[in-house]
């Protein structure tokens, strides 16, 4: 949707400007001293992340005559969070609340998402590989380790998962609110699909059991393993991602993350 379109939608004395974001369909309007986020089919769930404090205030939801749906949001006077700031509890708290809460759940179920199985990853980075042609002994292993390992990460506890924690999508506001925004690519799926990007990217091992305690939970056998499995999974996506862009660089440096992953499992194994 072009921003003309959006600016007739809104009324004479709106000016808006693209927000930035994957999907070009995001801006930042302003009347005046009045500024709010506006987004085209953003989240269906976005009343309840709003109700339970997740993301900013919703203000409003309007149907346009072509079915596309616009949503307004409370502007935040705020920044993203630094890396360094991941570890805080108040990180592990948030990511506890939105992995606790029934009404998302029930909300995804209804909406007729289905958990995104393990079974279900590793069959498309496996098609992935194939359709790419792309071989390397570390991607070798790495689908050999997540093959053999399949059986053991299988859990019957699903919950909504955000699937893109990445430090960049959690934003403090000017009173010291915490929010985790941009909720298109969210997932019923075991919590670990979270818990291995934010633990790995972010928390030092030493801290992992301390986070954990604040996001509710004990770094279980059970748990490591499916933290491992997630991440192995990941990083290999990353591999294949890089390696379509042509990003030499990136997927050599995920394919090192990788090859080290695998290798320590195996080690701690013997």
């Amino acid at each position: 949707m072009r921003v003309n379109v959006v600016e007739h939608f809104m009324g004479e004395g709106w000016q808006l400007r693209p927000a930035g974001g994957a999907t070009g369909e995001a801006y930042v309007a302003e009347q005046g001293q009045q500024k709010i986020f506006i987004k085209r089919n953003s989240s269906p769930f976005l009343a309840v992340l709003s109700a339970e404090g997740i993301v900013p205030k919703l203000l409003w939801t309007k149907r346009l005559e072509s079915g596309d749906v616009i949503t307004a949001q409370q502007w935040v006077n705020g920044r993203e969070l630094k890396a360094l700031e991941m570890r805080e509890s108040r990180v592990a708290k948030l990511l506890a609340k939105i992995h606790q809460s029934g009404e998302l759940l029930d909300m995804f179920k209804r909406m007729g998402n289905n958990p995104l199985e393990p079974r279900m990853i590793l069959d498309a980075v496996v098609q992935k590989t194939a359709s790419l042609h792309f071989r390397d002994s570390k991607m070798d292993a790495a689908l050999a380790f997540l093959q053999a390992e399949l059986p053991r990460v299988t859990t019957g506890e699903y919950v909504v998962c955000h699937a893109d924690v990445h430090h960049n999508n959690w934003i403090e506001d000017d009173k010291g609110s915490l929010f985790l925004i941009d909720w298109d690519g969210a997932e019923v799926a075991d919590p670990a699909l979270d818990l291995a990007p934010l633990l790995y990217d972010y928390i030092p091992k030493e801290e992992w059991d301390s986070f954990l305690a604040s996001y509710g939970h004990r770094l279980t056998d059970s748990l490591r393993e499916r933290i491992t499995w997630y991440r192995v999974v990941q990083c290999a996506d990353h591999v294949l991602w890089c390696h379509q862009k042509q990003d030499k660089e990136g997927a050599f440096k995920w394919l090192q993350v990788l090859g080290d992953l695998v290798k320590k499992k195996d080690e701690s194994s013997i």
